[in-house]
């Protein structure tokens, strides 16, 4: 079995790890982020924070033309510090969260999928970030 390209997004947040670890892990606030762009949203998030716990995204354009269910398992949790789940593809992920006073630098880490160029993966997962960034800091003021 071919192994996986690996490709790395990141973002710096102007917030304390603690309120950015919050704003990406709960449901309540990953439908208010979580969208590589304006014609799309997450309607629906669960999210069982564990080693082994499921989670699951709805992602669909606002139209209704089109949407999928992202979601995996959680491999490994350490408060603050690291997200590494699996995707259903069987894909690995890892989210590092590196806080220092009132700055967080978000290091995302994933699996590249073969049916998109690696180009385009990283642009809608950067995508994705930099909304996440712009809503953690407007929300934490």
């Amino acid at each position: 079995m071919e192994a996986f390209k690996k490709i790395t997004v990141e973002t710096i947040v102007q917030a304390p790890v603690e309120k950015v670890w919050e704003y990406w892990t709960e449901p309540s606030h990953i439908t208010k982020w979580n969208t590589a762009s304006e014609d799309w949203h997450t309607p629906h998030a669960e999210n069982d924070l564990r080693a082994g716990g499921k989670f699951l995204s709805r992602m669909e354009a606002k139209d209704g033309s089109f949407g999928f269910d992202f979601g995996g398992v959680y491999d490994e949790v350490r408060l603050h510090e690291l997200i590494a789940y699996s995707l259903e593809d069987g894909r690995k992920v890892t989210i590092t969260f590196r806080g220092q006073d009132n700055v967080t630098n978000v290091i995302e880490t994933f699996d590249a999928e073969t049916e998109n160029s690696i180009e385009l993966q990283q642009q809608g997962w950067q995508a994705i970030l930099n909304n996440f960034k712009k809503y953690a800091e407007e929300t934490a003021r």
